[in-house]
């Protein structure tokens, strides 16, 4: 008999977990040292471990699974003296200061010289390391958009089971969201700042010294690198890594990896900003080469 103490991700192994693999590329040595494994009948025969399930529908599965192992949070209890709202198993450093009407849920931690704005929500679970600061209305680790659609239910949500990690010295705005791992937590990394209403889904990762500018949206399982530079209003798509050093112009649309430090611009298709400044000179004169070219018709 073996005993599941949980699940987790292809990316991060752990003994006594069920592990979900849905396509062939994340079967590797890894993978298989998974307690079990669940697929589709169609990856069978390339699996080695003696212990898989397997269903028609792995995805609906998996999801019946994450939400057995899913924490249910208990009522937090009121702190008339700092006006907060406490739960169970929360541990607060030293030098801790916090606004009216601050939510801070079962088993979060939090270290020392943090300050929470008035209206900061904070879910179970999250980390939240040195000398970091929170702007009022800030929710951290909320549920992400995590959802799978099943041709008999409809959309279903994704449990997550994950929560959120923030390192030290970090600062994040007012009105930001910042979603819980579905599996692993999604980490903000050291020294990271993020302006005003700015948010991050489930799954992310924030390289070091990262500044992030307002209205900017990154969406699932994106790995940002160390020392970027995000516009405002700037918009990532899921599953995008870029490389350090990268600066990303605001109102830009990320939708391929940057893979080379540099200065982004994606109004159009993102490209690097030097090609973009000569795409957007021709745009310019496009009115001129139409009339040019008419005139030479006739």
């Amino acid at each position: 008999m073996i005993e599941i103490s949980g699940v987790c991700s292809p990316n991060n192994i752990k003994p006594g977990k069920i592990c979900f693999i849905s396509k062939e590329k994340y079967i590797n040595k890894e993978t298989e040292k998974a307690a079990v494994i669940l697929c589709s009948p169609e990856l069978l025969h390339i699996i080695s471990n003696e212990n898989i399930l397997y269903s028609d529908n792995p995805q609906l599965a998996f999801i019946k699974i994450l939400d057995l192992f899913k924490v249910k949070t208990s009522k937090p209890d009121y702190v008339n003296d700092q006006i907060i709202f406490l739960g169970k198993n929360t541990k607060i450093g030293s030098n801790f200061v916090a606004g009216a009407n601050v939510v801070l849920e079962d088993s979060v931690v939090i270290g020392n010289n943090v300050n929470l704005g008035h209206n900061v929500v904070v879910h179970n679970n999250v980390i939240i390391g040195n000398n970091v600061t929170i702007g009022s209305g800030t929710v951290i680790g909320s549920e992400g958009f995590g959802n799978f659609y099943d041709e008999k239910l409809g959309w279903v949500h994704i449990p997550h089971i994950g929560s959120v990690s923030i390192l030290d010295n970090v600062s994040i705005g007012s009105n930001c969201s910042i979603d819980r791992g579905t599996i692993d937590n999604t980490v903000i990394n050291s020294g990271v700042i993020i302006d005003n209403q700015v948010h991050i889904a489930h799954n992310v990762q924030i390289g070091e010294n990262t500044a992030i500018a307002a209205n900017t949206g990154i969406a699932g399982s994106c790995i940002i690198g160390k020392r970027n530079m995000i516009g405002g209003m700037v918009g990532i798509v899921n599953h995008i890594n870029t490389a350090d050093d990268v600066i990303i112009s605001a109102t830009s649309t990320v939708n391929k990896d940057l893979k080379e430090p540099g200065v982004y611009t994606g109004i159009m298709p993102i490209s690097k900003h030097t090609i973009w400044k000569r795409i957007a000179l021709w745009i310019t004169k496009l009115d001129k080469i139409v009339f040019f070219i008419n005139f030479k018709k006739k």
